[in-house]
């Protein structure tokens, strides 16, 4: 009798200690994950910020793509509210215009660089990564001045965010800190004294407030970037983020000056036109200085690496298929181009057919070769199907959206436009014209799962952001942010 309590004594000794230890390590993580509140203050006076302190602002603010995430589409500059799907569940972007009330208007430079730095709100909140402060965090203060000094003297919008719908404990702002523990590392940009200046300021660019890596790298369960990984490919509001390092599927290989070109125009002939979010990142580009549109490509291009001899050799057999150029290789679009002298095709021992499946280039010839055989150069001509990325990706979800949902025109631009064939083909249609394409004009094996993603991506099952080519989609107008 005396053993058994003395065992039961024991055992609650053992529980309670037990739990004054779990409680220990709780308040514990509690004091390391709080953050305190910097206090508010005046909204400072536009006028107060020297303008070219504003005007680099402006720069880098079009480097890290701001106004995609902050903005609805139609709606107020930098007003917040757009909602990001995640696998976790839907959190919408904050206002950052300088309303006192609902934006960032009371908040100190000090507070701006913590939340750039660290990923933590002015009231000490743990912001969620789809603010990409991991990337951000590189960032020197020099710059995040700049920034906030742009943003303090945007028009200020009255706009309170709508609520994120994610599931316990994500909701949980605490959670996120843990999250930082495992995944996140603070600390300002490192240069690389074995490089040459051009690629350290393009890997300072990419890096940091591009935030390449955040859309074009794949993601693990917790939806950390996979660093070991990083730049092989991934994916961003429907659209496949290609690999950018040396997996690229590009037919082309890549090379600094054609990534200038793209980056600069949002096109290139060997190329095509970026869509997508992509052209949101190309539209933004453009304001840039050519010094730093030159330093992103170069760090790009080395990242891709030098190509083998054999597709060097691929990617110059394909530059035939150009349609030719003015002499000027930086001619920018909309500008008069002379027409084409035609345009050669690999060879198809059946016309093109694959495997006796004549729907699929029946429905080519009527829908695709009028303008993708017409000869007429890029931005405004179709590009050879053989030079398209899309048709050589290990996965179809690109071309899929391009043909379904076209690329509709920018408003007040000239602008690459193509139609939307969602309305004139069935599923059946699509997987029929994608076989043909990827039989024809590519070297790679059949894709897999083409009828699944055809009627998920038609159904929103799999949901797509439409953007105009090269084009600022989500500002008051198409391109640009007047206000």
């Amino acid at each position: 009798m005396g053993r058994r309590r003395t065992r039961h004594n024991s055992i609650r000794r053992g529980l309670i200690g037990g739990g004054a230890v779990l409680l220990a390590l709780g308040a514990g993580a509690v004091a390391w994950a709080w953050e305190a509140a910097i206090p508010p203050q005046p909204r400072p006076a536009a006028d107060g910020f020297p303008p070219k302190l504003v005007a680099e602002g402006a720069r880098l603010a079009a480097v890290g793509n701001c106004i995609a995430c902050h903005t609805v589409p139609g709606g107020r500059s930098f007003a917040g509210g757009l909602a990001l799907p995640t696998p976790f569940g839907t959190i919408h972007s904050t206002n950052i215009t300088p309303d006192e009330d609902t934006g960032i208007g009371r908040w100190s430079e000090a507070a701006f660089t913590r939340a750039m730095r660290r990923g933590v709100d002015r009231e000490g909140r743990h912001l969620y990564p789809a603010f990409p402060y991991d990337h951000y965090t590189r960032v020197s203060d020099a710059d995040n001045r700049a920034l906030y000094a742009y943003l303090m003297t945007r028009t200020p919008v009255r706009a309170e965010a709508p609520a994120n719908d994610l599931p316990f404990p994500l909701n949980i702002r605490m959670a996120v800190a843990g999250w930082k523990l495992l995944y996140f590392r603070e600390g300002a940009f490192t240069p690389d004294p074995a490089k040459p200046e051009v690629w350290n300021r393009g890997a300072y660019l990419a890096e940091g407030l591009g935030h390449c890596g955040a859309c074009h790298s794949p993601r693990n369960a917790l939806g950390a970037v996979e660093k070991d990984r990083a730049w092989a490919g991934g994916e961003a509001e429907g659209w496949t983020a290609y690999p950018i390092n040396q997996d690229s599927p590009a037919p082309v290989p890549w090379t600094a000056d054609s990534l200038a070109f793209y980056l600069r125009h949002g096109w290139h002939p060997a190329h095509g036109v970026s869509r997508g979010p992509m052209a949101e990142v190309t539209g933004n580009l453009a304001g840039l200085p050519d010094a730093d549109v030159v330093a992103i490509a170069a760090y790009v291009a080395d990242r891709m690496g030098t190509p083998t001899a054999e597709r060097l050799r691929r990617g110059e057999d394909l530059q035939a298929l150009v349609p030719r150029l003015s002499a000027d290789a930086g001619t920018p679009p909309g500008a008069s181009l002379p027409a084409a002298d035609g345009l050669a095709h690999p060879p198809a021992a059946d016309s093109g057919r694959v495997g006796g499946d004549e729907r699929g280039e029946a429905i080519y010839r009527t829908a695709c070769a009028t303008c993708h055989e017409s000869g007429r150069p890029l931005p405004f001509g179709g590009l050879p199907f053989a030079l398209s990325t899309a048709v050589n990706a290990s996965t179809p979800q690109n071309i899929i959206n391009v043909t379904l949902f076209g690329l509709p025109p920018g408003d007040g631009t000239v602008s690459a436009v193509m139609p939307a064939f969602g309305g004139a083909l069935s599923d059946a249609d699509m997987v029929a014209l994608l076989r043909h394409l990827r039989g024809r004009f590519s070297e790679q094996p059949p894709w897999d799962g083409l009828e699944r993603l055809v009627a998920d991506t038609r159904s929103g099952a799999h949901h797509v952001a439409v953007r105009p080519a090269d084009g600022i989609e989500r500002a008051p107008r198409n391109v640009g942010a007047a206000d």
